[in-house]
């Protein structure tokens, strides 16, 4: 049936832009734990020639140390920015998701009037449960 198909066509639809999310998901990841080590580790260097005496610390050590909290307050910057464009990608992600449910509300409908047979009823309640749940 056309309806069937369609119907079918939604969920792998749907399979599709699970996937895409989780790869942006696991991307966004991988980049926030790249910048928190780069922090970490110029944070660490930082304490180092902070742990040196005022007195004692060359030229090079001060401008070092001005280097460093320049780049750490950069990299963190870059990972607030991060995190801000994930937060409006969840909340885009949230308004697609109402968005299928209500398509997919409306293609049921139609479908649950056509065929009223207990296990084509229940395979479509399963479809509409697995799309609201991503």
């Amino acid at each position: 049936m056309p309806e069937e198909i369609e119907l079918e066509m939604a969920k792998i639809q749907r399979l599709r832009e699970v996937l895409v999310r989780r790869e942006s998901e696991l991307r966004f990841m991988m980049d926030d734990i790249q910048l928190c080590k780069d922090i970490m580790d110029l944070k660490q260097e930082l304490q180092n020639l902070v742990a040196i005496p005022e007195k004692e610390k060359t030229k090079p050590q001060k401008q070092r140390e001005d280097e460093l909290i320049q780049k750490i307050h950069k990299l963190v910057q870059k990972r607030d920015f991060l995190v801000d464009d994930a937060e409006v990608e969840r909340l885009r992600e949230q308004e697609e998701d109402k968005e299928m449910a209500d398509f997919l509300r409306i293609k049921l409908k139609p479908l649950d009037k056509v065929t009223k047979s207990p296990a084509r009823l229940e395979s479509l309640e399963r479809l509409e449960a697995y799309v609201l749940e991503y």
